[in-house]
């Protein structure tokens, strides 16, 4: 390449060294010869001189500085010459961005991987690099530049050094970029944020001492700035650089440093205290809330990096600060806190932000703090001692005839820096017992102060105005403080704690009607709670006494009073669940209260249906998920499930009048739930006592359970077993072997044509996990998914043939509600199959389809209504073509009692997508051949439940198919009020296709029917949802292209007009933001 890289053409020598560099680029984790390396190094150093072919040279350098010692790198000699040579000949400043960048990436990885080498230049490194950094603009060039200052000071800490005698000047040129004001669009493709420019200066300001004459009084400076943003900055650096500068240095400014930090933590505290503020209400993101938060972090560490004798001397600062002092009186002297002015709230957060902050950093601090203040706040409670009036700083007395809220606030405050300190410091317990300490201060109080925080609690009532509840929620939040410090510090005794727990257990026992107290005693029990359990104390007398609360809290589901309803007592259960110790109570008390229950329903009691419906509830949503994390599930389901079949086995006659459908469905739910998180050899368990309870049904006292046929009379009893146990089939794990499967299977095929919906679905549930071949000959009475799906689809069979052998299966002449219920169970069965991806749906969904379009179908309604003595018009919702129609809703819905993951349903990917794609051509045919109107409107509602249930994006690839039929649907299906979920269903489509790009050319190519379609739903009567979306919908359709909406504009206009007076809110809203948005189409008319 000599020609090449020689070249008086600096074209060609340029592209020759660049050549060379982008050689070298992919030879990194090469092996090259220390003198081949030494060569290179060599020629690029020298090529520095040739800015024509610069670009190549810094490709080449960094090339070789990026090799590490594995491969061969650059030696420290070599490195030293290219840094002399770069230094002397490369002007950055004079390049182009791409170059600079290029130069400071070179430098960096100079002062990176070679600092034994490069320090030694001393002031001509430090001066070269002002050079290069001076001026710089782009923002990628100055994240380099920040890191280049920040490695200097590292480099050269040394008083005397380069770094010292440079400090002014570098910090010259630093000071020109802040604060960050960085206002390069989103979309530039720099992928760099302000912030991320912001943290860079902070780290090169705070990277050297030196710069602490310089960077401090600007900081301070900036923080009287009006621009939030240079005020947070300023708080940052001013954080930053008092962790690294040191004490020693910032000691000259604590003053200064003090006085701004006490402006803006005054100047911008919440008006509400975070103590009496959800953290939810609060935004942690704004920047006033960022600005408080970083100077409190400012103060803390100040106080963190002074030695013993500058924390003392900048901690008097704070603590005996006039202001402070001043503020202090006056806040504990306020009796409620919603009365007072803004003004007073903003003094009460800032006193309580800095106490708390000041008392946390060390326990030093924490005692000077205590030693200042506590006292007087526990006078102005009233709780004051003998021994107090030495240490306070006013002589303030508790103020009668109210509560005086601004001590018992700044109180809570103290008492939780002291308990946050704790926890997060290891007491020596000669400091805990020390006369002085605040731990010695806090049991000496700790007596009288639960007793006036219970006071405060006895005394508020149901009639609690709003000034009251920031007492209450003071008085709840102390006595959890004081019942929550660790047990070597703990400032009550066990006997004030014993009384705590009764303050909060009366208010949970006897107020219930006083709902904010109530729940802030709960939150306070299940904390208490939860912190027993976390520093492991429970076998202590402080968890024996939490253990009775439990108890108590337990024996609330024995007693009938009406002081607590049923459902407070179960929040309560369930929230003191989550204190993993006491589940296994928990879930015992609840389960032999709900089998109590279960038994007396049983028997005829209806009263304890409600009560039992509510435990399972508790039990299955609240309590049992407890028992997952503590690894105790297992044990748990296996014991209630057995026990709820060993209750329906001693009740030998139900009640005639135990119908009720919501107990039985709420008992279904509990089973599968159970039966689900079992495991394999659990569920046999379940399931082999389950199928003992079956055969004691009553039906089979008259012929063997493996030879059922005819139709089955059930008893009540009967279809309580029934459809547990089909909700145990529903729940199963496919490796769980179904014992008896083939009586099992029979006995549901003769229950589905009765309406028995479990039996359906367990049947679904079967064909869904069923395996497809029987590799186990020894398991006797097993079915293979083949021989399943053909004794089920019998009961598809559709002939007329009266002679022939399966007369018996004959869908014909079956009476109408066999039908419907053979067309629902199917439904079941072709989703089961559906999910798992089995040929066998085709079959089902074309029994569907056949129903549909049967010229049997209003034949049949006709004869079963004659015979059953109704009128001979056709009811839509009762005809087998609706059930048909239905029926693909069932298919394609998702379901949350079976077939889904939560029962370990067989799923596999993109099942609704296909069945989607097979269906819809057939449909549309049928719809187009189909001549009566009754036929007309099933096929539509089977259309919309398999477009509205079908995910969007396969509908949308098909929108130019779908449009006319959904157009048509949504004007058939609208005309009668049983189809209004399908009109809404099939609108939201619709809003889909028109909110996608590509369907928006569908929608114009559709523009004149769609806006009909869209104005008569703007007066559909039946669903209010309809015509707020449709008129979403035409505001939507507001911003197609001008000139194919606007011969629409006064068609539109006078329809939203109707709205305008509709009797629902919502809808009227829409037509006012509609008419101002096609009212505008006309001024666009006028834009060039």
């Amino acid at each position: 390449m000599e020609l090449y890289l020689t070249s008086t053409d600096h074209i060609i020598r340029g592209r020759g060294t660049l050549l060379l560099a982008e050689v070298l680029n992919c030879l990194l984790e090469k092996p090259l010869e220390s003198h081949t390396i030494s060569s290179l190094v060599e020629f690029f150093t020298a090529k520095l001189e040739d800015w024509q072919v610069l670009w190549g040279v810094l490709v080449g350098c960094l090339a070789l500085l990026k090799r590490t010692k594995k491969f061969g790198m650059v030696d420290n000699t070599d490195a030293r010459t290219l840094a002399k040579s770069f230094l002397i000949n490369v002007q950055v400043q004079s390049l182009a961005v791409r170059d600079r960048k290029l130069c400071l990436e070179v430098l960096q990885c100079l002062l990176d991987a070679y600092t034994d080498a490069v320090v030694v230049l001393g002031d001509d490194l430090v001066y070269g690099i002002c050079e290069a950094i001076d001026e710089e603009k782009d923002p990628r060039c100055l994240m380099l530049n920040f890191h280049l200052v920040e490695i200097l000071g590292r480099l050269y800490p040394d008083p005397s050094g380069p770094m010292a005698s440079f400090a002014e000047d570098i910090f010259d040129i630093l000071s020109r970029y802040y604060p960050i004001y960085f206002t390069h669009p989103k979309d530039d493709g720099l992928d760099i944020k302000r912030e991320d420019l912001s943290k860079g200066l902070m780290n090169a300001f705070s990277s050297s001492p030196f710069f602490e004459p310089f960077v401090v009084p600007l900081l301070l400076e900036k923080l009287s700035s009006s621009l939030l943003s240079a005020k947070l900055d300023s708080l940052k650096y001013l954080n930053s650089c008092l962790y690294h500068y040191g004490g020693k240095r910032m000691v000259k400014h604590a003053k200064v440093i003090w006085s701004n930090l006490k402006d803006v933590i005054f100047n911008y505290s919440p008006e509400r205290p975070p103590l009496l503020t959800d953290e939810l209400d609060v935004d942690m993101k704004s920047e006033v809330n960022q600005i408080r938060m970083e100077a409190l972090n400012c103060l803390e560490t100040a106080l963190v990096c002074f030695d013993f004798s500058e924390q003392d001397s900048f901690l008097c600062l704070i603590i005996d600060d006039p202001d402070i002092g001043t503020k202090f009186e006056s806040l504990i002297s306020i009796t409620s806190y919603s009365g007072t002015s803004a003004e007073i709230q903003h003094d009460l957060s800032a006193i309580g932000s800095i106490l708390t902050n000041t008392a946390k950093v060390s326990i030093y601090c924490c005692n000077k703090v205590f030693l200042k203040f506590f006292p007087c706040l526990m006078d102005a409670l009233g709780v004051s001692r003998n021994h107090s009036s030495q240490f306070c700083i006013t002589n303030h007395k508790m103020v009668h005839g109210g509560m005086n809220f601004g001590a018992l606030y700044l109180s809570i405050e103290l008492l939780s820096s002291s308990r946050e300190l704790t926890l997060a410091s290891n007491i020596a317990a000669e400091v805990i017992a020390e006369s002085r300490s605040c731990y010695f201060m806090l049991k000496s109080f700790s007596a009288d102060l639960c007793h006036a925080l219970g006071s405060i609690l006895r005394a508020s009532n149901t009639s609690m105005v709003a000034s009251e509840k920031e007492g209450v929620l003071c008085a709840v939040k102390g006595l959890q403080l004081l019942s929550t410090f660790p047990p070597s510090c703990s400032p009550i005794s066990e006997g004030c704690y014993e009384d705590v727990l009764e303050i909060l257990m009366s208010i949970i026992t006897g107020r219930s009607d006083e709902t904010y107290l109530w729940n802030l005693s709960l939150k306070a029990l299940v904390q208490i709670g939860l912190w027993i359990e976390s520093v492991s104390v429970h076998d202590s007398a402080k968890g024996i006494y939490y253990s009775k609360v439990v108890e108590k809290v337990l024996s609330l589901l024995q007693t009938n009073d009406s002081i607590i309803s049923l459902s407070l007592k179960l929040v309560a259960i369930s929230e003191i669940a989550n204190v993993g110790l006491y589940v296994l109570s928990i879930i015992g008390a609840l389960e032999d209260a709900i089998i109590s229950d279960l038994v007396a329903c049983i028997k005829g009691d209806l009263k304890s249906s409600d009560s039992l419906v509510g435990l399972l509830e508790c039990y299955t949503s609240r309590v049992l998920p407890r028992c997952c994390t503590s690894g105790s599930f297992d044990d748990v389901a296996v014991q209630f499930s057995i026990n709820i079949w060993n209750q329906l086995e001693n009740v030998s006659v139900f009640n005639s009048d135990v119908t009720m459908q919501n107990v039985l469905d709420q008992v279904m739910m509990t089973m599968k739930l159970l039966v689900a998180g079992c495991t394999v050899e659990n569920q046999s368990l379940i399931l082999k006592k389950a199928h003992c309870i079956i055969l004691s049904m009553d039906f089979l006292k008259e012929q063997p359970f493996q030879r059922i046929h005819g139709i089955i009379a059930l008893s009540c009893r009967d279809k309580w077993i029934v459809s547990l146990f089909g909700s145990v089939v529903i729940a199963l794990r496919p490796q769980t072997p179904l014992t008896d499967m083939k009586a099992i299977l029979n006995l549901f095929l003769i229950l589905l044509p009765e309406g028995n919906l479990p039996a359906a679905q367990a049947l679904a549930s079967m064909v869904n996990k069923c395996p497809s071949i029987i590799n186990e000959p020894e398991i006797s009475a097993s079915l293979s998914l083949d021989q399943a799906c053909e004794d089920i689809l019998k009961l598809c069979l559709w002939t007329s043939e009266s002679n022939s052998h399966l007369k018996q299966y004959n869908f014909i002449d079956r009476d109408i509600c066999s039908q419907r219920s053979i067309v629902l169970g199917m439904a079941w069965v072709g989703k089961g199959l559906l999910m798992r991806g089995h040929e066998k749906v085709t079959e089902i969904a074309m029994f569907l389809l056949k129903c549909l379009v049967s010229d049997n179908n209003e034949d049949i309604t006709l004869q079963q209504q004659k015979e059953n003595g109704k009128g001979v018009g056709i009811d839509v919702n009762s005809s087998l073509a609706t059930s048909a129609a239905d029926a693909f809703h069932v298919l394609l819905n998702d379901s949350e009692d079976c077939l889904n993951k939560k029962f370990h349903a067989t799923i596999r990917p993109l099942y609704k997508q296909r069945f989607f794609s097979s269906m819809l051509p057939i449909l549309l045919s049928s719809i187009k051949e189909s001549g009566s109107k009754s036929k007309k409107i099933a096929l539509y509602r089977a259309l919309g439940h398999i477009i509205s249930d079908t995910p969007l994006a396969p509908v949308l690839a098909e929108a130019k198919q779908i449009m006319p039929a959904l157009l048509d649907a949504l004007a058939i299906l609208g005309s009668e009020t049983s189809h209004k979920k399908i009109v809404y269903s099939l609108l939201l489509v619709l809003s889909g296709i028109l909110m996608d790009d590509n369907g928006k050319a569908t929608i114009l190519e559709n523009i004149h029917t769609v806006i009909e379609c869209l104005i008569k739903l703007i007066s559909y009567p039946d669903l209010m949802i309809v015509r707020e979306t449709a008129i979403q919908c035409l505001v939507a359709m507001s911003v197609l292209p001008h000139a194919r909406i606007f011969p629409f504009r006064p068609r539109v206009l006078k329809a939203v007009a109707t709205a305008l007076d509709d009797r629902k809110r919502a809808v009227r809203q829409e037509a006012v933001r509609c008419r101002q948005a096609w009212a505008s189409i006309a001024s666009r008319s006028l834009q060039f």
